[in-house]
């Protein structure tokens, strides 16, 4: 599916992806050491690095194993896919130097998933990503920002 998109994309005189993210996804809050490890390691990331760390977190999984991987049991899925996706991020970036390419955490906003417990509105939430989609060409590209701000992976 990311085939047809880049494909439309590439017709764009501005092409832009801005990945919706989280702070929990940073490279800090992954515990399983051979994960951020992979995940850390900016040059040689590629996306089967990626899919295979995935992988191996489902096999934990299944057998019960993530505490014993040095994964905590509670939110390490949301943490370890948030994590891919800021690794993909920056795997696209180089691989699609013309496109802007960013992912942004908005802060803690009210959804679903908190139960409305976040402090932003969905509209103060969504200011972020919309001000990154709609940065003049030429703009950053494989960053992580924590809303407007340029934040580490």
């Amino acid at each position: 599916m990311r085939e047809s998109f880049i494909h439309l994309l590439q017709q764009s005189d501005s092409p832009r992806i801005v990945n919706v993210s989280s702070s929990m996804g940073k490279i800090k809050n992954v515990s399983n050491e051979w994960a951020k490890a992979v995940y850390g390691d900016i040059e040689n990331l590629t996306e089967e690095k990626v899919d295979e760390v995935l992988r191996q977190y489902m096999k934990d999984f299944e057998e019960g194993a993530l505490e014993e991987k040095g994964c905590p049991t509670f939110m390490s899925a949301y943490i370890l896919s948030k994590a891919a996706m800021n690794a993909y991020t920056r795997i696209l970036a180089a691989k699609f130097p013309d496109f802007m390419i960013n992912c942004v955490c908005p802060g803690f906003v009210k959804t679903d998933l908190n139960y409305n417990a976040g402090i932003l509105s969905v509209e103060e939430g969504a200011e972020s990503p919309v001000r990154l989609a709609l940065l003049p060409n030429g703009g950053p590209s494989g960053l992580f920002f924590y809303k407007k701000d340029e934040s580490e992976f």
